[in-house]
């Protein structure tokens, strides 16, 4: 699990609570089903009518990769991965990676190998991988989008909420304590509205946009590690090369580990 998605709604959640107490507002106002409704059935409803079928489908597992840990590949691991297989490949030969490639899982690496293999050019290989990230990059596009919009939407619904409730409360103005009450409970929307808007869709937005930027990563450098294994790079030059996309302190660590070694 994503401990970091977990606890920033908490944090959220605390935050808005705490503060409401400290202001003299008591927490029982949230409970506000007509609020509730507006903002989040009226989100979930622009939501599908800014969005197809095909793309709405993929929320559920948009979630998923919210709050669950990266997938992808540790990029100092595909860096140690491709320093090996260029060593192999330069005592070997190019045709000994057809026994890795029964182990490589993730069809990119898998399909950018197997062009190794079979003996493309890099100008070939290039130009195929990127046009597979591009897709890739394309896809999480999608889902970014959807929760970027959410975010747009719910603080202009909230405004909406509040303009009903208003309409509602002032349509009876005798009672100025119910009067009082019902202007205070129209803007419970306008909250719950800022408050999913700029605490869960737009930072789910930006949590999909960093996962997508380290899985692009990561695709990266193993394209450019297929390209240096293609023109026979030894296998120093390639960590060098793939070194150059991590951290100072990650490359000074895998340069460690190989000491070891």
């Amino acid at each position: 699990m994503d401990k970091t998605s977990v606890i920033g709604i908490i944090l959220g959640i605390i935050a808005v609570g705490v503060g409401m107490v400290l202001k003299g507002v008591h927490i029982g106002a949230l409970v506000n089903p007509a609020a509730i409704l507006i903002i989040l059935v009226g989100t979930a409803a622009s939501v599908c009518i800014a969005f197809p079928l095909s793309t709405i489908k993929k929320v559920p597992s948009l979630f998923k990769i919210i709050f669950s840990n990266d997938q992808h590949d540790d990029p100092k691991d595909v860096v140690l991965m491709f320093t090996d297989l260029a060593d192999q490949t330069r005592k070997e030969g190019i045709l000994s990676l057809e026994k890795q490639l029964q182990e490589v899982d993730d069809p990119f690496l898998k399909s950018g190998l197997q062009f190794v293999v079979d003996g493309q050019s890099p100008e070939f290989i290039r130009e195929v991988m990127i046009e597979k990230m591009n897709a890739i990059e394309n896809r999480h596009q999608e889902g970014i989008a959807v929760f970027s919009q959410a975010g747009t939407y719910a603080p202009t619904l909230g405004v909406l909420g509040a303009v009903i409730g208003l309409i509602a409360a002032l349509g009876d103005m005798q009672d100025m304590d119910v009067l009082g009450h019902a202007i205070s409970a129209a803007f419970i929307a306008t909250l719950l509205g800022i408050f999913t808007g700029y605490v869960l869709w737009h930072p789910f937005a930006n949590k999909l946009r960093e996962k997508s930027r380290k899985e692009i990563q990561v695709k990266e450098i193993m394209l450019e590690g297929m390209l240096s294994i293609t023109v026979g790079d030894s296998a120093l030059v390639v960590r060098d090369k793939l070194g150059s996309y991590l951290s100072t302190k990650a490359f000074i660590t895998l340069q460690g580990e190989e000491a070891d070694a």
